[in-house]
């Protein structure tokens, strides 16, 4: 039974497939009923009522009543067979209700438990298919709750009918009215159509709600005042012209209140459209106005960012040039002093600056081309970095120490003269 539930269903897991034929009592029709409501997108009508069922308002008083009654013998014929069976059917009934009313105490009536809601209606849709054909109206393929639900939902007119198995009209009934093509054609086209029998857990629940007389029993019902209401019964054996001019009618008489309650619905979907519109707009507008803001913020921080930067490099240029300075003047109270004119051993330095201004001193032979160097880094209009350039021959005077001259030559070894001309080129942007 696996294996044939796993092919009719295309579910690929054995243990699903066990777990679901278990729930429905190892009935594979009702199973795959269920399995293919789910794949059409319908919901599952296998499972259990909800906890709090959809209520019916069956308390109206405005309800409409039709209830045909049996037709009274006639003739004498008629009457004496009625008299002679009157006191076997009073027998009869009274003996059966006193059996049911005893069994009670015995074994509580199993239809009071509500195991498999769906197992009831398919089992009796399957029994009434067998008895009277599949020319009949498209049952509702659910549990009553969902058909209510489904109803309101769609705004559409739910008939139920309970059928008793036990009673003599139902069998003429199901046969020559509710199979009746103009009848079926009218509750397939207006309506959506519920059904059990009352010997079912399903039908007699909702039998016990909607407190039948007797049967045939039919109930209309809809949305009205915004509560699933019962607004029509029709009761006893109806012949089909009568059914349908009883259901046009209670229709006829209450189509306004769907219609009211379309209107309603659409103008509350419509208000909910404007009102997520406008939430969407003001969602929208609040999102620019705070994209504006962050891009501000993000501006300002820029410009803080940019000023503390600007304010930096000045603090850092002020910095530098007094570290500069107070070098310039160290340097400047470091240098030895300067030759007299007539020391044989000085020499006679002008200096050629990129300002094309000239700078004389005197200097020693045995000084440090250092010393020169101090000294022209420690004039203002000196360049912060340069260095000192000789023209004949043209080089290069090694005045800082370097790796080729760890010890920066004396005047002497470079080469000097008494009087030399030397040239100060600017390093600073180099």
């Amino acid at each position: 039974m696996d294996k044939e539930y796993v092919d009719l269903t295309g579910i690929e897991s054995m243990d699903q497939c066990r777990h679901t034929l278990e729930q429905h009592n190892w009935n594979i029709e009702a199973a795959v009923q269920d399995r293919l409501n789910e794949q059409e997108g319908v919901p599952s009508v296998f499972n259990p009522p909800p906890s709090r069922p959809l209520q019916v308002n069956t308390a109206d008083h405005r309800i409409y009543s039709y209830v045909v009654s049996r037709p009274q013998p006639r003739g004498l014929l008629g009457w004496g067979y009625y008299l002679i069976m009157l006191p076997f059917r009073f027998t009869y009934y009274t003996i059966l209700d006193i059996f049911r009313f005893a069994l009670r105490f015995i074994r509580p009536d199993p239809r009071s438990r509500v195991t498999d809601p769906v197992g009831d209606i398919v089992s009796f849709m399957h029994s009434f298919e067998e008895k009277y054909g599949r020319a009949h109206p498209v049952f509702y393929q659910g549990t009553y709750s969902q058909a209510l639900n489904d109803a309101k939902r769609e705004l559409r007119f739910l008939l139920v009918y309970l059928h008793g198995d036990d009673h003599q009209d139902s069998d003429e009934f199901c046969r020559n009215t509710l199979c009746a093509p103009e009848v079926i054609s009218l509750i397939n086209t207006r309506m959506l159509f519920w059904a059990c029998s009352t010997n079912k857990p399903e039908g007699y629940r909702v039998s016990q709600a909607l407190r039948e007389n007797t049967y045939p029993f039919l109930a209309m019902i809809m949305l009205k005042d915004r509560r699933m209401t019962v607004v029509g019964r029709l009761e006893g054996l109806i012949q089909p012209d009568d059914l349908i001019n009883q259901l046009t009618f209670i229709m006829d008489a209450n189509q306004t209140y769907l219609v009211s309650e379309r209107l309603e619905r659409e103008e509350r979907n419509q208000t909910q459209v404007l009102r997520q519109q406008q939430d969407e707009a003001y969602l929208a507008s609040l999102r620019a106005d705070q994209e504006k803001e962050r891009k501000k913020r993000e501006e300002r921080e820029r410009k803080r960012r940019k000023e503390e930067e600007v304010q930096q490099q000045k603090l850092a240029e002020e910095r530098r040039r007094r570290n500069l300075q107070e070098e310039k003047e160290r340097k400047l109270e470091c240098l030895p002093p300067e030759p007299s004119p007539d020391d044989p051993e000085s020499v006679k330095i002008i200096f050629k600056l990129p300002n094309d201004s000239r700078v004389e001193r005197r200097f020693h032979f045995s000084q440090s081309l250092t010393v020169i160097h101090d000294f022209l880094f420690s004039l203002k209009e000196s360049p912060e970095k340069f260095q000192i350039e000789a023209n004949f021959p043209r080089r290069v005077l090694p005045c800082i120490p370097s790796e080729e001259w760890p010890n920066p030559p004396t005047l002497q070894e470079a080469g000097l003269s008494h009087t030399e001309v030397l040239f100060v080129q600017d390093l600073t942007d180099e």
